[in-house]
């Protein structure tokens, strides 16, 4: 029986899937459109490459993907964060895990990971092409057609896209032609711009914990200040969560922040009183808060620089609480996370078999990767997803 089958996308998901595949005897082919391989692997994690996350409670697991929480349960169940640290352990590629449970090659280099992905791919025989951008597929009773722009045609007897997110509608042009419906999307994973003048002189302070809301949402963990707003682990998690409410909003909305979320502002601020009765307000920060945010808050309160704490009136006294307790800031846009595009939307979930991530209107059509409706919170989740739709789609591929 025939196993030709091409992978339209050299990324991730698509390796993935080639090496699987091949391992057990298929004769796959990886076309990519640009002249490189996997290179969101290369850039992610700061050139680290955030592999995976040290979660294997396939159910927790799932609870990480903002979309395509419930239908990613089985497929978690089938090839966990677990079974993607053995998988690399046997082709000589090591894991730390760190205290955020982030696990990292100890090498601390995404080349690491895509040479053995190029290494493992050719062992297995996967034919490699760049600069293979495909125009269009077709599909009849003897299998694909797949035209490249090129003008030259491949034959396949299964296909699978892993072309990565669709930060354009455009991006997922070649599943709408074959019937597929395409949720739209916007981005996840992004930091917000204020303009309010002392958030940017803060830049480069981290800040944790503090306590985020937006829309209706709210998370808690560490904040970055940076030159154009905020950013870190709880703004990338609010703006994931939000990603189409956010969008509607058209980045344009009020940003709230508990500085002190496990303590309590007043008792806080009455000890401070009563222990430093002669010292400015401006300079008796609370931890975990910074000088130069204390300042800053104080500040934004109305509290005269000058001001001694037995000189804080009570409406004073109650304007710096509510700084502490509730700033609101207004966020007038949004910038993506460093060069790693993650978007919202994709391929329709109710459309595939997550048991071997075929098409249920396309026989011998795959998916795998940020092609699907599918996405994760930052901290290597996204990969996660990666590598379990890869591997399902490699193996059923294998053997259809």
């Amino acid at each position: 029986m025939s196993n030709r089958v091409v992978i339209v996308g050299g990324g991730a998901a698509g390796f993935f899937a080639a090496i699987t595949c091949a391992e057990a005897g298929g004769h796959v082919t990886i076309l990519e459109k640009t002249g490189h391989f996997l290179s969101k692997v290369k850039i992610s994690g700061g050139g680290r490459c955030n592999v995976t996350h040290a979660c294997f409670d396939p159910r927790q697991l799932a609870t990480h993907f903002p979309r395509g929480e419930r239908p990613l349960i089985g497929p978690l169940q089938a090839f966990q964060p677990r079974d993607t640290i053995e998988w690399f352990k046997r082709r000589g590629v090591l894991m730390y895990t760190q205290d955020d449970g982030c696990l990292f090659p100890v090498s601390d280099s995404s080349q690491t990971i895509i040479d053995c992905f190029i290494e493992s791919a050719e062992t297995a025989g996967v034919k490699l092409r760049v600069n293979a951008g495909v125009e269009s597929i077709t599909r009849d009773d003897t299998g694909f057609t797949l035209t490249l722009q090129s003008g030259e045609t491949l034959q396949a007897d299964r296909v699978m896209l892993a072309t990565g997110g669709c930060r354009v509608p455009a991006m997922g042009a070649l599943a709408v032609s074959l019937g597929h419906t395409l949720e739209p999307p916007v981005p996840s994973l992004f930091t917000f711009h204020v303009d309010t003048p002392w958030v940017h002189e803060l830049a480069g302070i981290v800040i944790e914990p503090v306590e985020v809301a937006a829309a209706g949402l709210r998370e808690t963990g560490i904040l970055l200040f940076t030159h154009w707003g905020v950013s870190g682990p709880v703004i990338l998690r609010l703006s994931a969560w939000g990603a189409r409410k956010l969008a509607g909003l058209d980045y344009t909305f009020p940003l709230t922040i508990n500085w002190l979320p496990r303590r309590n502002a007043e008792n806080e601020l009455d000890a401070r009183r009563a222990e430093n009765p002669a010292k400015l307000v401006v300079n008796t920060p609370i931890a975990p808060l910074t000088a130069r945010l204390w300042e800053a808050l104080v500040l934004a309160a109305g509290i005269p620089r000058g001001t001694r704490w037995s000189e804080l009136s009570k409406a004073l006294r109650h304007r710096l609480v509510q700084q502490l307790v509730r700033t609101d800031l207004p966020v007038t846009g949004k910038t993506m996370n460093k060069d790693e595009f993650v978007t919202c939307g994709g391929v329709r979930l109710s459309e595939l078999n997550f048991k071997t991530m075929e098409s249920k209107l396309v026989p011998g059509l795959y998916f795998g990767g940020e092609l699907l409706d599918i996405d994760g919170i930052t901290g290597g989740f996204n990969f996660q997803s990666c590598w379990t739709t890869g591997w399902l789609a490699g193996n059923a591929m294998a053997s259809a």
